[in-house]
């Protein structure tokens, strides 16, 4: 197996999982406890993951040097190049350029971890700010872009290799390959194995001798994929034991309460218990505008919700579509930086008088679609878009009212409808895998023109992402004529808008909601 050293990347798990994608075995380990891991496991490789942190900073996490001394094949990625440049007397510094995203890497030499990867230039994917202007002795340089002179490194005779880019996330061309040629280089077998029904016949079993023979359990039902599969795994579980409930928060798209209803009761026969609380969510809201807070206000207000309806089921359990980039953007791991709280991860209080079952944990939201596909899940839900836990509250910038609430859930529900049209015409770009589209709230009045009279009004933006697992996403290149007509229904159906934008942002730097 392969050894990850985890320095605090949003994408450390995503490097194992492209390794379990490839039936490649690994197990993440901390810096400090890398050596004692490495000599008492000897695996056959070791990949030094990227991280928030400077190599030259104080506290920064370092490794002991003797790992470099133990003849097992290296790849460090990022903060790992940075880090085998800095510990092997190289330099690194801060880089001339800061870069969030795409770039084109030129190969200037041949090497086994770039095998069979003809073109000799491709796009990586960058999230860096410092880089590498010296090269330790015996190292060669294999790669550059037009503004990292060393963007790939290696050392021919002790297998250790250096690149700058993140190879684990789906925009960097060739990625996957690199991975499979240092399992390669490792004496490993890369093949791919996908998903299976004993997998999940497994992960049902697990849920059934967690929870026991007689505990009663109750599950936070969003109706997006995530909490929708895992109320379908622990249903299997422990059949009506299991009692979903769906808490109508107020901040809820257009139609979804009902619509979610009757697929569940239909397709299921799941035990369903419907609680309208928006009145509770929006007090609790008022006034609040910092987005840290507004989740952790309805990530309380959530848990309080449920623990009032456990005490009347007497519940012992309570599930949640919690998948891995939730755990991660909310620091899950020790050197990592919190990006966001999410309300399933984030929120909770300390005394809860449930116990927290999170099936779906470790895994990512194409898996997910995956397991709900195999388990029987209607392509509505498997194929939905994802919704954040906080609802339309983190696509309102300021403080949410019901007025506000009303304009972007109006919004919104005219991008699905157009886009939806959309996919039925020549229009739609084929080669477009669509995430995730909807409306923020920009909180930003305009002048525009109603009628020959001036108007002053709200501004709607549309995000619109290409991603596979939600840990790296380009903006959706979406033809003008689709984003005319969602612009001019928005301004001609909601009078308080005045003017559409659309968000040309990557992931990174941005994440994929505004807040």
């Amino acid at each position: 197996m392969i050894v990850i050293v985890d320095f605090g990347s949003q994408t450390t798990h995503l490097i194992a999982r492209r390794l379990k994608e490839m039936s490649v075995s690994s197990t993440i380990v901390l810096p400090e406890k890398s050596l004692t891991v490495v000599a008492a496991q000897k695996p056959a490789g070791i990949i030094l993951s990227g991280g928030p942190s400077s190599v030259y900073e104080k506290n920064a996490p370092l490794i002991d040097k003797k790992i470099f001394n133990t003849g097992i094949p290296i790849l460090g990625i990022c903060y790992g190049l940075q880090l085998i440049t800095h510990v092997l007397g190289g330099k690194v510094t801060v880089g001339h350029k800061k870069e969030f995203g795409p770039a084109r890497l030129r190969l200037t030499h041949a090497s086994p971890l770039t095998e069979e990867i003809v073109p000799p230039s491709f796009v990586v994917w960058m999230s860096h700010a410092d880089e590498v202007m010296k090269v330790p002795s015996g190292f060669m340089t294999a790669g550059k872009t037009d503004t990292i002179a060393h963007a790939y490194i290696f050392h021919p005779s002790k297998k250790i290799y250096g690149i700058q880019f993140h190879p684990e996330v789906i925009h960097t061309q060739f990625g996957e390959a690199i991975l499979s040629n240092f399992a390669t280089i490792c004496g490993l077998s890369p093949h791919k194995k996908p998903l299976t029904k004993d997998e999940i016949v497994k992960l049902i079993q697990d849920i059934h001798d967690s929870v026991g023979a007689s505990s009663r359990v109750i599950c936070a039902l969003s109706g997006g994929v995530d909490s929708s599969t895992a109320a379908v795994l622990v249903h299997k579980a422990i059949g009506m034991r299991l009692t979903a409930i769906y808490i109508d928060s107020g901040l809820m798209r257009k139609h979804e309460t009902e619509e979610l209803k009757n697929i569940f009761r239909a397709h299921f026969h799941m035990k369903i218990k419907i609680i309208r609380a928006g009145a509770i969510f929006l007090k609790a809201l008022q006034g609040v505008v910092d987005p840290e807070k507004k989740r952790r206000i309805i990530g309380r207000t959530f848990i309080r919700v449920f623990e009032k309806e456990a005490r009347k089921l007497r519940a012992q359990f309570l599930v949640q579509g919690t998948i891995y980039p939730d755990v991660i953007e909310s620091a899950g791991t020790k050197h990592s930086h919190k990006i966001k709280t999410h309300h399933n991860v984030g929120g909770l209080p300390k005394n809860m008088h449930v116990t927290l079952l999170e099936p779906l944990r470790s895994f990512y939201k194409d898996e997910v679609r995956t397991i709900g596909t195999l388990l029987g899940l209607p392509s509505e839900i498997v194929d939905r878009q994802p919704f954040p836990g906080p609802g339309l509250a983190i696509r309102i910038i300021g403080n949410v009212t019901e007025t506000k609430l009303k304009i972007v859930r109006g919004a919104d529900h005219i991008i699905q409808e157009e886009i939806k049209k959309a996919h039925q015409t020549p229009l739609w770009p084929r080669q477009t895998w669509l995430w995730q589209i909807f409306a923020v709230f920009a909180g930003v009045r305009t002048t525009g023109v109603r009628g020959d009279q001036r108007a002053y009004g709200e501004t709607i933006a549309i995000r619109a992402i290409e991603a596979r697992d939600s840990m790296s996403a380009r903006f959706a290149r979406l033809p003008y004529d689709i984003l005319d007509m969602i612009a001019t229904r928005i301004v001609n159906e909601i009078p308080a808008v005045n003017r559409v934008v659309y968000d040309v942002t990557n992931k990174p730097p941005g994440t994929m909601e505004w807040e």
